[in-house]
């Protein structure tokens, strides 16, 4: 294989998140004898748009010191925070904005902390970086190279492989993921045993070291409330446009105002996604209203009734060319896959389609999925392996 340094020599920088899974994570390394330095990652310190009104980065940091100076590793904080308001929040306003729902977290993950983390981390001698992720990487070899497959966490309710899918071969090879075999519980306890202060710690939920973020009044900060229109569409209107895929598939549909009934006022249709239940404020209907359809040029918001209303649930997506991100260029022609678009979405069989007018690629499931959202990450697997993914249009 590729590592030719003894682990004793080999130097592995740990993103220590001040959490219970980036704390065992090194934990493990230094039991294993690798030279390990712990950084924490300083994110956001821009008052002009609050994150969120507690410091949770301040106590994370704390707790990272704390479980360094247990482990006796070197460690420090470095702040990437001009980065991430320019790669992930920037960005991430530019998206609502144009009626797409963005993951920061798949963001985060190529853009900071295995990009610019990263390439910190190798200038300071590191020979790799480690993380808390619930998920496993293997080297083999292949006409005589390497080659890293990105496979799923064995806790299968917390595999993180999904919050991988963008990363590239060069990221993977100078990456290790030392919890991806363990379950959580096991985790907890290892934590535990080796008296770590995070071993109870509740795991975070907000945006990748920056802690939880109330994202309406997050949004207001830069997108101006605009009122507009919302309209329920019922049955299926005649003379729905669709654009559809080569098995003539729906991909996405496009609403008009004079195909439903105006039920309501919304404060902004950039502050809504697809698939969106709380915060339309709209009652009187049997069952709850539904985000259907989004329209930020003209500025109205398409709704349908219950959970299982027809136009939640398509079979296809497309994404585009530009959007197309293979893990493996050595199976980017596969076809028959397994694929989710959300996080903790059970896998579901599906196909490829290239489209060769345009360059991009169809996703078409086997089962109707429901939701489908613009601007999210789709991502596909061979058994349980990470392959590919992209943004969805």
């Amino acid at each position: 294989m590729t590592q030719v340094k003894p682990i004793s020599e080999t130097k592995v920088v740990v993103g220590l998140s001040g959490g219970v899974d980036s704390s065992v994570a090194a934990y493990l390394l230094k039991k294993q004898g690798y030279q390990v330095i712990g950084l924490f990652m300083k994110n956001w310190h821009d008052d002009s748009v609050t994150i969120s009104d507690e410091c949770p980065w301040l106590e994370d940091s704390n707790d990272a010191l704390i479980v360094a100076d247990r482990l006796q590793i070197p460690f420090q904080t470095i702040d990437l925070s001009e980065e991430y308001k320019k790669r992930i929040v920037d960005y991430m306003f530019a998206e609502y904005q144009s009626g797409r729902t963005p993951n920061p977290d798949v963001l985060c993950n190529r853009e900071i902390k295995f990009d610019v983390f990263l390439k910190q981390a190798l200038a300071l001698g590191a020979d790799f970086v480690a993380t808390g992720h619930y998920c496993r990487r293997e080297e083999v070899v292949s006409d005589g190279k390497p080659i890293y497959r990105l496979l799923s966490g064995l806790d299968r309710a917390k595999d993180q492989s999904y919050f991988l899918c963008q990363l590239s071969q060069h990221q993977l090879a100078k990456s290790l993921f030392p919890i991806g075999h363990l379950q959580k519980a096991e985790v907890r306890s290892i934590a535990r045993e080796a008296n770590l202060i995070t071993a109870e710690k509740r795991d975070s939920q907000g945006l990748c070291f920056i802690g939880k973020v109330r994202l309406p009044e997050f949004l207001q900060q830069r997108l101006a409330p605009k009122k507009g229109r919302i309209i329920e569409i019922t049955d299926r209107p005649e003379g729905l446009e669709e654009k559809e895929d080569l098995q003539g598939r729906s991909e996405s549909y496009r609403f008009r105002p004079d195909m439903g009934i105006e039920r309501g006022i919304h404060q902004g249709a950039h502050f809504l996604t697809i698939g969106q239940r709380k915060g339309l404020a709209v009652g009187g209907t049997k069952d709850p209203l539904f985000v259907i359809g989004i329209d930020t040029v003209e500025n109205l918001v398409y709704v349908g009734q219950g959970s299982d209303h027809w136009a939640l649930w398509r079979d296809t997506l497309y994404i585009e060319s530009s959007d197309l991100h293979n893990v493996r260029e050595d199976l980017k022609h596969v076809t028959q896959v397994k694929a989710r678009i959300r996080y903790r979405q059970p896998l579901e069989a599906a196909t490829l389609i290239p489209d060769n007018e345009r360059g991009g690629v169809y996703l078409r499931f086997e089962r109707k999925q429901s939701a489908i959202t613009p601007g999210q990450f789709a991502a596909w697997y061979l058994e349980d392996e990470l392959i590919g993914s992209g943004v969805i249009s």
